[in-house]
């Protein structure tokens, strides 16, 4: 007898590697129809398995739209740990939807012995603080989207590394390195040197995939900014790994023991 019950759908805030571990996990479920959806800021990203859609939903009330248009049965926000909009715009969609919401978030950087970390809350922070160290050359990993927020430090040099080309506004004198983690030790040893770098600013992202710069700044005695990352909206529980999401989604689903029944769970 052939079940045509409709599939279980999950939908994924995607543009992580967390996010794509999890969607190649739970798209193996023949059971499960998974979509990830992702920003459309880079060029050419890296696809997770399953469905996936591409571009903005047109704030909380589009998100909600779509979930109830699609028959979400549980929303995962596996976003970058900055991408505080988006986030916020998933809690107010999942609760107006009632559609029972995740978000996966890897562990942040700890520093470690003989890190000389400056934390600030934001990239504005960030720019304020550079002027008062006594640094010159500027390695800047915060994602080309920051890039106006130090367009007025002209006394400053920046190398700027990203996925894609910066677009202006952006500092006047800067060199652009084109690169996606993940990063070695050593290459980020021989940036610092050949650079002459003599302070890193970054996101606290938290990814192994590009922690080897915070390596190679404390080994060369390299001051760090790390802006320090947004919480996740109050009430929406979150888990550090794409494991624990699944366990999650199996314990919604009733695919897990103690797990509720899935068709309770479809939002109406």
């Amino acid at each position: 007898m052939i079940d045509e019950r409709p599939l279980a759908h999950v939908l994924i805030l995607g543009g992580t590697t967390e996010a794509r571990r999890l969607a190649a996990t739970l798209a193996a479920d023949p059971g499960l129809r998974v979509t990830t959806s992702l920003a459309g800021r880079v060029a050419a990203p890296r696809l997770p398995d399953g469905e996936v859609r591409i571009g903005g939903f047109g704030g909380p009330a589009g998100l909600t739209r779509w979930l109830r248009e699609h028959a979400v049965d549980a929303l995962i926000d596996a976003t970058h740990p900055f991408a505080g909009t988006i986030s916020h715009n998933a809690a107010e969609a999942a609760a107006t939807a009632h559609v029972p919401l995740l978000a996966l978030r890897r562990p942040g950087w700890v520093p470690a012995p003989g890190d000389d970390w400056h934390p600030v809350a934001s990239l504005d922070e960030a720019a304020a603080l550079l002027p008062t160290l006594p640094v010159t050359r500027v390695f800047l990993t915060t994602g080309r989207m920051g890039l106006a927020h130090f367009a007025h430090l002209a006394d400053l040099w920046f190398l700027v590394r990203s996925v894609d080309a910066p677009e202006p506004p952006h500092p006047p004198r800067m060199a652009t390195l084109l690169d996606r983690g993940p990063f070695t030790l050593d290459g980020e040893r021989a940036l610092l040197r050949e650079h002459r770098i003599d302070v890193l600013v970054t996101k606290d992202s938290g990814a192994a995939a590009t922690a080897a710069k915070l390596t190679a700044a404390r080994e060369a005695g390299v001051p760090v900014i790390v802006v320090t990352r947004p919480p996740t909206p109050e009430g929406v529980p979150e888990v550090a790994d794409p494991a624990a999401a699944v366990e999650w989604w199996r314990r919604l689903s009733g695919t897990a023991p103690g797990g509720a029944n899935r068709s309770q769970n479809r939002p109406s």
